[in-house]
């Protein structure tokens, strides 16, 4: 049996997080023990624990890549637990600790974001390929667009596997609910809905996607977006929608915890970023009720999203195009269709959480016998 200690430095839920515990719900059990370390007071705990899966609370390693108290309080613990693998997520600290308990040394990028000069030119290149291929065994990046970060900042491509996200597959609300979310939402049985669940962030891109919806407003296309989430650009977000005067076009829907619920009265998804994206798994979610998708051409989205077949993708920044290709989904019906099967038929191909789980336990078994791979 393979001993795996997984170490996440998340004290909130997020991307990461989420994969993280779509593997323990699907991994094999007969042939890897896994353990998680979390920040003490993440709320990953219990989640973890639900799945029937030891965690280990740290501390001085929230939200942060790097703390030195952290790699000294980490040493003592993977000292303890002595594990075959460490598979870090966003935790430099946990390298560091692992490496010098002589383990071997798996780290995922989650992220896809434009690469500083500071490391992707001259000295600071040569440091970080140093630094990131000195502490890991193997890296996993979630998206072709996340390695091409990596090899952008000096790392050798043939240290990165590639492995796409996966989820588990949403199942439909009931027609009943489907209608009260209807009226709760103000949308009425001619409308299109086009939904956009992101982090209310400037980098997402919400403004393109509003900038859209005017000019299919000004069409007459019966359109109207839900915007949900929350973060630091809300209320700039609310006076641009009433300086538009799309107040009943244009939906703040805030956090929104039922996710099938809302997907269920989505006719397309939009994501409109330009500053950081990987793989977007309320994409996937999406796909697996086979709802097309309109996508900008940063990062992960071309992973996700392939033009013309379960969806388009845009210039990233382009609201122009977005409303183009939002009003040919709105009016050629036969193509949604199309578009709609194939979503679901991708999801189920390639972006399952079972899917996922067995590629991650792949990368353990090659790291675990010392061999190469040369990604997927």
């Amino acid at each position: 049996m393979i001993k795996v200690l997984n170490i996440i430095s998340d004290s909130n839920i997020g991307g990461a997080g989420k994969c993280v515990l779509n593997f323990l719900k699907y991994y094999d059990r007969k042939k890897f023990s896994v353990k998680v370390i979390v920040p003490r007071g993440s709320l990953l705990k219990p989640e973890i624990e639900k799945l029937k899966t030891d965690v280990i609370e740290a501390d001085g390693i929230t939200d942060k890549s790097f703390d030195i108290k952290a790699v000294k309080s980490l040493k003592k613990i993977i000292k303890r637990l002595n594990p075959d693998i460490v598979h870090t997520h966003g935790t430099l600290s946990g390298r560091i600790a692992a490496k010098l308990c002589g383990k071997k040394i798996i780290y995922t990028r989650h992220s896809v974001f434009p690469v500083s000069e500071s490391i992707s030119r001259g000295v600071g290149k040569s440091v970080n390929k140093a630094v990131n291929e000195f502490f890991s065994d193997r890296i996993i990046a979630v998206a072709e667009a996340a390695k091409k970060n990596l090899t952008d900042s000096g790392i050798n491509p043939d240290r990165i596997d590639v492995i796409l996200n996966g989820v588990e597959p949403l199942t439909s609300v009931s027609d009943d609910i489907v209608q009260e979310l209807r009226k709760e939402y103000r949308i009425s049985q001619n409308d299109f809905v086009v939904g956009i669940l992101a982090r209310l962030e400037p980098y997402k891109g919400h403004i393109y996607l509003i900038e859209a919806a005017e000019m299919l407003k000004a069409k007459n296309i019966p359109i109207k977006v839900i915007i949900a989430g929350t973060g630091s650009c809300e209320e700039e977000l609310k006076k641009l929608i009433s300086e538009k005067g799309l107040e009943d076009t244009v939906i703040m829907a805030g956090f929104v915890t039922n996710i099938a619920g809302l997907l269920s009265i989505m006719d397309i998804q939009a994501n409109a970023s330009f500053g950081t994206e990987a793989t977007s798994l309320s994409l996937l979610e999406g796909m697996s009720l086979g709802i097309p998708a309109v996508v900008s051409d940063f990062g992960g989205n071309p992973g996700v999203i392939a033009d013309g077949v379960n969806g388009f993708v845009f210039p990233q920044k382009n609201s122009t195009k977005l409303a183009l290709f939002i009003k040919e989904l709105y009016e050629d019906t036969n193509l949604y269709s199309l578009m709609s099967r194939r979503s679901k038929e991708i999801f189920n191909e390639k972006f399952t959480a079972e899917i996922y789980a067995r590629n991650i336990e792949n990368e353990y078994e090659s790291v675990f016998e010392g061999g190469r791979k040369s990604g997927k």
